[in-house]
């Protein structure tokens, strides 16, 4: 189920999106002007810059993982003869989620015109973004709530997924009913918990999972590179054409 309700959610949200910016195409360049001035403005590199930086990377992580080495756990389980290959497929994901959704998210707050409307000061995050499709798409909120609903369960479900892999490499299959146990008081206690004290922990977790993550990279960046050449060079040769799809285990 999981599996099908990222592309749904993706698709659903990418056609609202496009609604509500084909609505206000007029507004496009001068939403791209504001986008660009607004990042190298002097006071956003003098004051702020340090902390949007982090804040951006902070937010980044959270939403694609891009780095922290999770993905790695889910695309192990494709049956093929080329790594480098779902490597690549697996570029796509950042790709999608970050260049376009996040990229599309902006355009929307920003050509509504919502970011700088009184009425919707006090408004951040989810709230300002289904504000802002709320200006010309006046049903979409339970549109998006369904969204994000999808968003947190399969979240919830691919976690499980990446935890329990972690933990059966650890300590075996024996211990996994206690893994599930505490993932699911972990899941109590992040609901009756305030929601900025599970950011915050959030965030100090995928902290520890990047720094062995980037160093191994870096370590096998120099392999990583070797084998893409020769991939690539496989490739054009016109080697792989012959072969059969990959096909998806799990």
């Amino acid at each position: 189920m999981a599996g099908n309700a990222l592309p749904t959610m993706c698709g659903v949200y990418f056609l609202a999106g496009s609604w509500v910016i084909l609505a206000n195409f007029t507004a496009i360049p001068h939403a791209i002007s504001t986008i660009i001035h607004s990042a190298f403005a002097p006071q956003a590199m003098a004051g702020g810059f340090v902390g949007a930086l982090i804040q951006g990377i902070r937010r980044a992580a959270f939403s694609n993982e891009a780095g922290l080495g999770l993905a790695a756990i889910a695309h192990a389980t494709a049956k093929t003869d080329e790594p480098v290959r779902e490597g690549i497929v697996a570029m796509l994901e950042p790709f999608i989620d970050t260049v376009i959704i996040c990229n599309m998210t902006a355009l929307v707050v920003i050509i509504t015109g919502v970011y700088n409307n009184p009425e919707f000061a006090t408004l951040n995050g989810s709230e300002l973004t289904l504000a802002a499709f709320t200006t010309v798409i006046d049903w979409f909120p339970a549109i998006l709530t369904i969204c994000i609903i999808l968003f947190a369960f399969s979240t919830m479900i691919s976690s499980s997924y990446y935890g329990q892999v972690c933990w059966q490499y650890l300590f075996g299959n024996r211990g996994v009913i206690i893994y599930k146990i505490l993932f699911l008081v972990g899941i109590f206690v992040g609901t009756v918990t305030n929601p900025e004290a599970v950011i915050e922990f959030s965030d100090a977790m995928k902290i520890t999972l990047a720094f062995p993550s980037l160093l191994g990279a870096y370590f096998l960046c120099g392999k990583v590179a070797t084998d893409q050449a020769s991939y690539m060079k496989r490739l054009q040769a016109g080697e792989m054409f012959n072969e059969s799809p990959s096909k998806v285990i799990g």
